[in-house]
């Protein structure tokens, strides 16, 4: 198996980045995390990576913020499980990309951001949770993370993943021309 993750073989999973989970964070950490998701959301659509977005229990809680709904392509799923994996048309939609490398986004970190990454590793899927594009309320993002490094997923970072997805200078080039390194971020 190749150590580097693989743009064709990737598929982006926008998890539950509701205004709900958000208002549990600390007001300064809120809108670079979501700039930070909606970056990543628009570098996965600028390379041909398919984006499959989600929000838990849509009626009661709302949609995605609309800073990352403007970003994201076709349809939220409405999520009724905290894991993505236990909801047969999240995992239809996952299975038709065809990719088999799942990398996630999102909020809680040790909630529904580690029982998809558990539930897609069980199914045989390889994980990568991308450390500064997820979150909880401390402690649950520490705990969450080496939870999901331990059973085996991959943690990195938006500028691990974007330069593991670029691979080449002039691809580097194309994309950042195209899209915008939000406030914060260092490539």
């Amino acid at each position: 198996m190749a150590l580097l993750v693989d743009r064709d073989k990737s598929c982006l999973l926008v998890i539950d980045v509701q205004e709900c989970f958000l208002q549990k964070l600390p007001a300064d950490e809120r809108a670079p995390l979501v700039a930070r998701i909606a970056w990543l959301v628009r570098v996965a659509r600028e390379l041909g990576i398919p984006v499959v977005a989600m929000a838990e229990d849509i009626v009661h809680q709302g949609l995605p913020v609309p800073e990352l709904v403007s970003v994201l392509p076709g349809v939220v799923h409405d999520k009724r499980v905290f894991g993505l994996a236990g909801q047969p048309d999240i995992l239809a939609e996952v299975e038709r990309t065809g990719r088999n490398e799942m990398i996630l986004t999102g909020l809680e970190t040790d909630v529904c951001v580690a029982h998809s990454a558990l539930g897609l590793l069980d199914l045989g899927y390889r994980v990568a949770v991308i450390e500064d594009a997820v979150a909880s309320p401390a402690p649950g993002h520490a705990r969450g993370l080496d939870r999901i490094a331990r059973a085996g997923a991959i943690v990195s970072t938006c500028k691990g993943i974007y330069y593991e997805w670029a691979r080449d200078v002039a691809t580097d080039d194309r994309v950042k021309a195209a899209v915008p390194v939000p406030s914060g971020l260092a490539l």
